[in-house]
């Protein structure tokens, strides 16, 4: 789902904002203060623990929602994009290739923290329903009852993502809107019962609640109050879908809510510290707040509002998954575009592999107490790496002191964060850290692997394409040799030099000569700006041999069968390549002719016959071989699938090995021939 981006704010672009950007931290309070109340030791002094408590939560989001993401992380946008892989595009540069390893890391822990969100928030929004009445029929206090309608929930909608979100989304505005004032109006009217809450704005009460004897978990209450903004990183990663301006707009009015939400809260526990079971799992203080006539009407919305808080989740993977598929560190996977709208896609592998991991977590940890014990763990790290690359960000842009004070006052904020998220780590946080894990491991993986194949390459399996252009030249103006098609496209990154590798060569005028009228040699890069669709071209000083280079952003689908046609006829208006004018074609006055690919693939069992490969190498790179063959083919993946393809079993590794100088022994029955 997603919009077109505005310069500016608007009404409109603001309440779509609310459904787009805050789904995750919206409907944190559903079940934050619900896991702060595991840290109270008792409820005799429970004042005291409930203000700072509460204290916590505003200043956190203050600190790391309101001034990291708002006011600062917003400004390091790649033009108009947010996100960390979009961060690391800003800041990285020849000298600093190391900085991909936090990017690395930081998308990994995102996309596995994101795998608890749909479970977490359906879940807790449906645990409402336990004990109340439902047109005269009672929702039975059963847990796996909730757990069946849980995973009901979730399969529709993760199988109708497929479908695209456009028209959903336009509700999904209003209905956040009407989530916001919801819990705005409840917050407000409970915090009638108890004004002593509002000491919460003071951060006095923050810092003495981590050292309370009510606090019986001490520093590691923060693994609870972190729950509060987990959604700041979603903020700063659809900023593209919406448009920093009306997130800048929308963002108060979001806080404002929140906070006499979670001051509501707070005040409600503190007027009925006599009522027994209120340190209870039973107990959610959201829900209790409500008056009994308003309970049903909240749980309907809070289910939409977590819903709605999935499907951002969703779209925001989907978009994570595409930028790194454009940036090299993810292998290729099938993207589905339902709707013209820019951004909308779909990917079924990470679609599947969400709702499985979902469903999972749901019937694992079983109910959202054991959840929220599972929550945000890996979500610190991601924010650890984003503050790091935004250090280099504002190192690069401003002056190395402010760099270094915002790395010191974030980073140390975050680090205690981390370190009381870690107590989590027992209690269900080992889950999406092995998720994290896993998708890292693919990452590096495919990325390393990749980068040790073309180093050890580069030894002796690289060839300059200018020193066969004569021969190239010649066999496309030979009758003799049978013509193999009008236009041979090879995708294969020609490097400085025009060094590309041997085996193309081998294709091209080995065993079996390949004829074309034009032989084009396509070089795609990754551009700055994620939207970007630029190329240049360089004829090697022939009419018959291009070397196209695509600067393609991150954001684009690659269609290079619709770019090379555009290419190839603008080269023929230029007068740079002769018009082809095929015989038989739909467009009668067509100048350009049939194009043929060949993509190379690599056979995995020359790895294992090479002796000479360090071990670790040979993992790595035969790692990224099994990726390679269990993931989308290139020709789907750069838009050929409807194109002239043929695929091509190559050497991973063609050694020219040492010369061996044979000794004849004998030869017998010899008859010279007759000199002429």
């Amino acid at each position: 789902m997603s919009i077109e981006k505005k310069p500016k704010w608007s009404s409109s672009g603001a309440l779509i904002a609310l459904g787009i950007v805050y789904g995750d931290i919206g409907t944190s309070p559903l079940y934050t203060m619900n896991s702060i109340l595991n840290s109270a030791r008792s409820t005799n002094n429970l004042d005291e623990f409930i203000i700072g408590s509460v204290s916590l939560v505003f200043w956190t989001l203050m600190l790391i929602t309101t001034i990291k993401y708002v006011f600062i992380a917003l400004k390091a946008d790649n033009h108009g994009e947010g996100g960390i892989f979009a961060l690391y595009s800003r800041v990285k540069n020849v000298n600093k290739k190391w900085l991909l390893i936090p990017a690395l890391i930081g998308g990994s822990a995102l996309l596995a923290d994101g795998t608890l969100t749909p479970a977490v928030t359906v879940t807790t929004a449906i645990e409402g329903l336990k004990g109340q009445r439902i047109g005269g029929l009672l929702f039975p206090n059963s847990q796996n009852l909730v757990m069946v309608v849980v995973t009901v929930l979730l399969l529709m909608i993760f199988t109708f993502q497929k479908a695209g979100t456009k028209k959903i989304g336009n509700i999904f505005g209003p209905i956040m809107l009407s989530w916001f004032l919801f819990i705005g109006f409840f917050g407000l009217i409970n915090i009638f019962n108890d004004f002593a809450i509002l000491k919460a704005l003071s951060p006095t009460y923050a810092i003495s609640v981590l050292f309370s004897p009510e606090n019986k978990t001490g520093i590691f209450i923060l693994g609870s109050v972190f729950l509060a903004t987990t959604g700041a990183e979603a903020l700063y990663s659809d900023m593209g879908h919406v448009g920093k301006q009306n997130i800048y707009v929308s963002w108060p009015f979001v806080y404002s809510m929140l906070l006499l939400n979670y001051m509501g809260q707070g005040a409600w526990i503190m007027s009925h510290a006599h009522q027994a079971n209120l340190l209870k799992q039973a107990v959610n203080p959201f829900f209790e707040m409500i008056p009994n006539g308003w309970r049903i009407f909240a749980v309907l919305i809070a289910t939409l509002a977590a819903i709605i808080a999935s499907q951002a989740l969703i779209s925001g993977a989907y978009t994570l998954v595409s930028e790194a598929i454009n940036l090299k560190v993810i292998p290729r996977l099938h993207t589905f575009y339902p709707s013209e709208v820019r951004g909308q896609m779909y990917i079924g592998a990470v679609n599947w592999l969400l709702c499985i991991s979902g469903l999972i977590i749901v019937w694992t940890f079983k109910n959202s107490h054991n959840m929220e014990a599972a929550y945000g763990l890996s979500i610190t790290i991601t924010m650890l790496m984003t503050t790091f690359l935004l250090y280099q960000f504002i190192k690069q842009n401003q002056k190395s002191v402010l760099a270094l004070c915002f790395a010191t006052v974030f980073g140390t904020i975050e680090t205690v964060f981390l370190i009381a998220s870690l107590g989590k780590f027992l209690h269900g946080g080992y889950a999406t850290l092995v998720i994290m894990l896993a998708i890292l491991s693919v990452m590096m993986l495919w990325y390393y692997g990749n980068k040790r194949r073309e180093a050890i390459s580069k030894q002796n399996d690289y060839l300059s394409l200018k020193d066969y252009r004569k021969q190239l030249i010649n066999l496309s103006n030979d009758e003799e040799e049978p013509n193999f098609a009008t236009n041979l496209v090879y995708i294969a990154n020609v490097h400085q030099n025009y060094t590309l590798k041997r085996s193309i060569v081998y294709s091209l005028i080995g065993s079996k000569p390949k004829k074309a009228q034009i032989y084009w040699f396509v070089t795609i890069r990754e551009a700055t700006n994620p939207y970007e669709k630029s190329y240049s071209v360089d004829m090697l000083g022939t009419k018959n041999i291009v070397h196209v280079v695509f600067n393609i952003g991150f954001k684009v689908e690659p269609q290079i069968n619709l770019y090379l046609k555009q290419i190839a006829n603008s080269l023929v208006k230029q007068g740079i390549i002769e018009p082809q004018f095929p015989r038989y074609a739909i467009e009668k006055r067509g100048n350009i002719g049939d194009f043929k690919y060949v993509i190379a693939s690599q056979n995995y069992g020359d790895l294992l016959n090479l002796p000479n490969i360090h071990s670790w190498d040979r993992f790595i790179i035969g790692g990224r071989l099994w990726l390679q063959t269990h993931t989308v083919k290139p020709s789907s993946f750069y838009g050929l699938e409807i194109s002239d393809v043929l695929e091509e079993t190559v050497p991973l590794f063609i050694n020219k090995g040492n010369r061996i100088k044979l000794v004849q022994t004998e030869i017998k029955n010899v008859v010279k021939l007759e000199e002429k």
